[in-house]
């Protein structure tokens, strides 16, 4: 195969990376492929299928022929649905208006960014992250101002931290929970304290990612940002999508509301790029919201009782700390009295890197290492799989920790 000519490549490109996560579950499935015996717990994907209500309406708007076009920032229908979801269940009031659908979360976080950021323009991200954040703003010619938390402190970010992290070149900061990859969970009191020091600064815009909003546990209450302080709803954007809590990671759909001019700035990228979300997914979308949520909660208890099983099994190891956390579908466990500790083959444990490579080649367990998510040293477990998959996976991390010398 001929290489590409010097320089044909654009500069923009040196500047990222692959998404490591993407890059783990590929190498497990090629791996498996192969004829290898590997369990992928990398992948942020429910195992549950899409509720058969949301499949049967887009059987629907196939045979009535939605398949063409859309507007750009989404049908009606489902930009009314958006709207009537912050109602409902943020008490947040936005207008069809200032709503906008796109082919994933993962698209509002680009658009909205390529959108809004110029050269010099700063982002802060807490740490640990999901992996796109810091790329994105890369891409988009920002700089990613990393900010990071300490497993002491639930990997919330603290007020005095982010006030230190503010400066006259922030324009955004992203603010995700619950937490990918942690699973941390803010209590209104403690979201409160993050927006008063952004109120303190008014030229701070808030990129909020909900897109676990459902998935949390043991009776705690979300809140988004806008819901607990109103003050910030002018320089907000609200993301969430239909991917994790109704089991539609495919369908690739999702949404947001903010500021009109801001809408419009992303929807003109759109209009450049992808037009508009699949007109099939959407119509899905408009009945995910709209329809029935009674499996919202047999989701929950099904995933609360995978991350029990987890951090038990983890925590019976003696070189892994795994917290608990309070939503979302992964744990991020602690390797720091694994390092320089080594493998019966000789292999040295340096790294959380070090640690995924090795679990994965001795034992067919593949996981995220921490590096990935801005901390180290950690790595990052999806349990959305079956409590006998997770079984048979803790017992083999278990059995590569106990040959650990």
């Amino acid at each position: 195969m001929a290489a590409l000519p010097p320089g044909f490549l654009a500069r923009a490109l040196g500047r990222i990376k692959p998404s490591p996560t993407l890059a783990m579950t590929q190498k497990s499935r090629e791996l498996k492929a192969a004829g290898r015996d590997v369990i992928g717990l990398a992948a942020g994907e429910p195992d549950f299928d899409t509720p058969d209500n949301i499949k049967e309406a887009a059987i629907a708007a196939i045979r009535r022929g939605e398949t063409k076009y859309t507007n750009i920032e989404g049908i009606p229908e489902l930009r009314a649905a958006v709207a009537k979801k912050f109602k409902r269940e943020n008490d947040i009031d936005y207008t069809p208006a200032q709503t906008f659908v796109a082919p994933g979360g993962k698209t509002i976080i680009y658009n909205c960014m390529m959108a809004t950021l110029n050269e010099g323009d700063e982002v802060i991200i807490p740490a640990p992250y999901w992996v796109s954040y810091p790329d994105i703003v890369l891409l988009a010619g920002g700089t990613p101002v990393i900010v990071e938390t300490r497993l002491e402190d639930g990997f919330r970010l603290m007020p005095e931290a982010l006030e230190r992290a503010i400066t006259p070149k922030t324009k955004w900061i992203i603010f995700n929970q619950p937490s990918n990859p942690t699973g941390a969970c803010y209590s209104k009191e403690q979201l409160k304290a993050i927006t008063d020091v952004l109120m303190r600064h008014p030229h701070v815009w808030v990129l909020t990612d909900d897109m676990y909003e459902h998935l949390v546990f043991g009776g705690f209450k979300f809140h988004s940002v806008c819901q607990v302080e109103p003050g910030l709803y002018e320089r907000t954007l609200t993301m969430n999508g239909v991917s994790k809590a109704y089991a539609m990671t495919g369908w690739r759909i999702g949404y947001c509301a903010g500021p009109q001019p801001l809408i419009a700035a992303m929807a003109k990228l759109q209009s450049q790029s992808a037009t508009n979300a699949t007109s099939i997914s959407q119509w899905a979308a408009v009945e995910a919201l709209n329809g029935t949520q009674d499996f919202i909660p047999k989701f929950q208890k099904i995933f609360e009782g995978r991350r029990d099983l987890v951090v038990s099994m983890l925590n019976q190891t003696s070189c892994i700390e795994c917290p608990v956390p309070e939503g979302a579908f992964y744990v991020y466990p602690s390797i720091k009295k694994m390092i320089g500790l080594k493998t019966p083959n000789g292999t040295v444990i340096n790294t959380d890197e070090d640690f995924a490579n090795a679990l994965l080649e001795t034992e067919g367990v593949a996981v995220v290492h921490g590096a990935a998510f801005g901390l180290s040293p950690f790595f990052r477990i999806s349990y959305a799989t079956s409590n006998e998959v997770l079984e048979d996976a803790c017992s083999r991390i278990q059995r590569f920790c106990g040959n650990l010398r």
